[in-house]
């Protein structure tokens, strides 16, 4: 059982999430009362939890890449169940996401799916629907939301080693002309993917620097995966030989007691308006 961690995670926390999923689904349903950050927030309060009882703590490097405006794509590596928890909750606004359906129509994963308003594709849709989605993404970007996207479309047990990236994803950059954010994550398979049930671990997320439009423009959606990739490549090869020069933008630790320190109020607020 390679996932007894991320069972056993789930298992620990069964109370927590019957008592949560229900709040789940009301601030997916309402749309009108919750805004996209309040869904978002509870998403990460449901993320930061699971964190938290896998022993896991991230190192967050590179904050400062993040373009200042909204509306980018950032395309990382996969390896694990934890990739997209410990992105999400290092970000500061909310995100969306680009989900395999099959892998989002689970416990716990659909409601943090539907909070985060993301993207469903599911690998038997005919390409006419996989493209409309790629479209809907790059429309929504256009309007100053950001995407987590991963180009590898799943993980095996491939750990720090990169696999063959989707090129087709890309699509969604170039029709938004957004800035692409590469973002390379080390041993995060080692916190839920593993069967060591109570070892601390501690992962690594290093935002690079940002590809502008102008940097892209003349490539075809293959070239720009192979950008993407080679760029994410450097940086674990810069781990694996201890020569990153990055800055620890933030750690994210067991101690923490939030993630997310705004919005307590305002998801009570939310609460006694309904």
């Amino acid at each position: 059982m390679k996932e007894l961690r991320f069972k056993f995670t789930v298992a620990k926390n069964m109370l927590f999430i019957l008592t949560h999923l229900p709040k789940a689904k009301r601030y997916i349903r309402k749309t009108d009362t919750y805004t996209d950050e309040d869904r978002f927030i509870f998403a990460q309060e449901i993320m930061h939890r699971m964190r938290k009882s896998s022993k896991t703590e991230t190192d967050v490097y590179g904050m400062e890449n993040l373009p200042k405006e909204n509306g980018y794509i950032m395309y990382s590596n996969h390896q694990g169940k934890y990739d997209g928890i410990g992105i999400l909750l290092s970000q500061n606004q909310p995100c969306r996401a680009l989900w395999r359906k099959d892998t989002a129509d689970k416990f716990v994963a659909r409601e943090c799916a539907g909070l985060i308003m993301a993207k469903l594709i599911d690998s038997e849709h005919e390409l006419l629907k996989v493209l409309r989605i790629l479209n809907e993404i790059a429309n929504e970007v256009k309007d100053g939301h950001n995407y987590l996207i991963f180009p590898e479309g799943k993980y095996e047990e491939n750990h720090n080693n990169l696999q063959e990236f989707k090129h087709g994803c890309f699509r969604s950059s170039l029709k938004s002309k957004a800035p692409i954010v590469p973002i390379a994550v080390y041993d995060s398979w080692k916190s839920m993917n593993t069967r060591n049930l109570f070892k601390k671990v501690t992962t690594q997320i290093h935002y690079l620097k940002p590809i502008y439009y102008d940097e892209y423009k003349d490539m075809n959606e293959t070239q720009i995966a192979e950008l993407v990739k080679s760029r994410i490549q450097a940086r674990l090869d810069e781990i694996e030989n201890g020569t990153v020069n990055a800055k620890l933008s933030r750690k994210i630790t067991l101690r923490d007691r939030k993630t997310i320190k705004k919005s307590s109020k305002e998801l009570t607020d939310n609460e006694s308006a309904i």
